[in-house]
């Protein structure tokens, strides 16, 4: 009765009972995606590039110093000058230039005649937002002194516009007025154009050329303002007298100057308009062993012809064809086997016939698809990731067996366009730090629109990039005896050591393929070596295609 009052209870752990199984597999899961995204992230994206037609030009860029037939017009007169012809247009002999006003009282006579007002139509106002315009597109925010010519060099011109009008006005108004008669009219001794500015460098030539003529900063442009005060032998303009005129450049290259000289003509981009020309090519070395380079053009002198110093950008190449990056570009490893053991179907898909052996270790064979990258006249480029080297081949309808062993390597690109990395390869034209332009429309290559990898190393981690290729700063011709890559161009360059290198390998290929087809003649006479055959032929039947 004692003990019934004091029951004995037991006690279970309550973690044991309690667990909540669908708990521990959100757990689980959560833990799973939380590494597979860090993992994601972590991991080496393929990125797609589209392929599309482009051209690629040598970044040759110069500072270069203009030359040109420059004759400085003298005043003979004293007095205020007022320019009326366009600075950078083109006069005649005997057309007005400008008129000096010895008295000076020009400005306060037109006052009192009320014709001091001017008017400017719509051919002077685009004379003006073309100046701007020109200006503007020029413009550098590290050589700011140029804002101040183009200051004075726009005051000039709206001066000289008003002037335009203001000499109509000196016609129409009373012409036996004492102040009319101290004006005397100035014009063109010589057909050539206008301009407003001296700097010292009229006399300039390549002869007497030297360093210090491109230090910018002890160079002076004098601007001729209009209506200033000039005296008798100050300098009121220059006539520019010859089309034909040329920039010099400064080369310490003696190669680079050479194979100028032996282009005889350069493609020359000038950076300001982004206007090209083609400039016959000269060269000189002075005393102090400094070589300069000199460019002839006979066009587009008016169109420089106020300025003294330009960027310039010699195109030596210029090639066009598929833009690619070098980043996409790969240099890879196949087997070289002979055309005559590669199978090709009807369906356009190839194979080849691989011996294999059995459990109990006897000789069997196998068809193996295998695609071809490249070919020459007697091999074709197969996959590594395919064959293997020491496999042996079986040519059809023959005895003859080849061995896997021999490689060699193509420069090209992994295509994407059916979802996978598939290898193609190009032919390189031209390459600079960036970029490559490859030959389009060939044999197993590329094709405009196609995409491909844009980092090579994200589909074969041990692929040679090309960007190595590229800083060698040549060209590379990737043909590898393919009917594409052997055309002869100007802008392909041919490594002989590769050339070299292919050859002896199909030479060896040839040599070991005719060795091993004699030795599979003479022992396919002997009766075991018929049974095996049958063997073979019997099996074939039963052979496996690996894809």
């Amino acid at each position: 009765m004692a003990n019934s009052g004091n029951p004995k209870v037991t006690k279970y752990p309550k973690n044991i009972n309690n667990i909540n199984i669908g708990m521990v597999f959100f757990a689980v899961m959560a833990i799973y995606i939380i590494i597979s995204v860090i993992t994601y992230f972590r991991r080496d994206h393929i990125v797609g590039y589209e392929v599309m037609e482009g051209a690629l030009s040598t970044n040759n860029i110069y500072d270069a110093v203009a030359v040109r037939d420059e004759k400085i017009v003298e005043s003979d007169t004293a007095g205020y000058v007022n320019y009326f012809a366009t600075e950078g247009g083109r006069v005649a002999v005997g057309n007005l230039v400008y008129t000096v006003d010895e008295s000076g009282q020009l400005l306060d006579y037109l006052k009192s005649q009320g014709s001091e007002e001017v008017s400017l139509g719509e051919e002077d106002l685009a004379e003006l937002r073309t100046q701007i315009v020109n200006f503007d597109s020029s413009f550098d925010p590290l050589d700011f002194h140029t804002v101040y010519d183009f200051k004075v060099s726009l005051d000039g011109t709206v001066q000289k516009l008003s002037n335009n009008s203001v000499l109509s006005n000196i016609q129409s108004l009373n012409a036996n007025s004492g102040t009319l008669q101290s004006i005397n009219y100035k014009y063109a001794p010589d057909t050539g154009i206008v301009v407003y500015s001296t700097d010292g460098y009229e006399d300039l030539t390549l002869e007497k050329m030297n360093s210090a003529v491109f230090d910018n900063s002890t160079y002076e442009k004098h601007q001729l303002i209009n209506n200033t005060l000039v005296k008798a032998g100050d300098p009121v303009y220059k006539l520019c007298t010859s089309e034909e005129w040329s920039v010099i450049i400064e080369e310490d290259d003696e190669k680079k100057v050479q194979e100028l000289l032996d282009l005889e003509y350069v493609k020359v981009r000038f950076i300001k308009n982004q206007d090209e020309s083609w400039g016959k090519v000269s060269a000189y070395t002075n005393a102090d062993g400094e070589s300069f380079v000199q460019l002839t053009f006979t066009n587009s002198m008016i169109t420089f012809c106020r300025d003294r110093f330009l960027n310039i950008e010699l195109i030596t190449e210029d090639d066009t064809g598929l833009k690619i990056p070098n980043s996409a570009i790969v240099d890879k490893n196949f087997y070289l086997v002979p055309k005559d053991y590669v199978i090709k179907n009807n369906d356009n898909s190839t194979a080849v016939l691989r011996v294999k052996y059995d459990e109990q270790g006897n000789e069997t064979s196998e068809i193996v698809a295998v695609s071809i990258y490249n070919e020459t006249e007697t091999v074709f480029y197969l996959d590594t990731d395919t064959l293997r080297s020491g496999d042996t081949l079986i040519k059809t309808d023959s005895n003859d067996r080849f061995t896997v062993s021999k490689t060699d390597s193509l420069i090209g690109v992994y295509n994407i366009n059916k979802g996978y990395a598939d290898f193609r390869q190009i032919s390189i034209l031209y390459q600079n730090e960036e970029y490559s332009i490859v030959r389009s429309n060939t044999t197993y290559g590329l094709n405009v629109y196609d995409y491909i990898v844009l980092d090579s190393t994200t589909v074969d981690a041990n692929a040679k990039s090309a960007q190595e290729n590229a800083t060698s700063g040549s060209s590379i011709d990737s043909g590898s005896g393919s009917d594409s890559a052997t055309e002869e161009t100007p802008d392909s360059v041919e490594d002989p050591d590769s050339t070299n290198k292919e050859s002896e390998n199909l030479e060896e290929i040839e040599a070991t393929g005719s060795e091993e087809s004699s030795e599979n003649s003479s022992e396919g006479n002997s009766s075991d070596e018929q049974g095996n055959s049958n063997e073979n032929s019997s099996a074939e039947g039963d052979s496996v295609v690996t894809n």
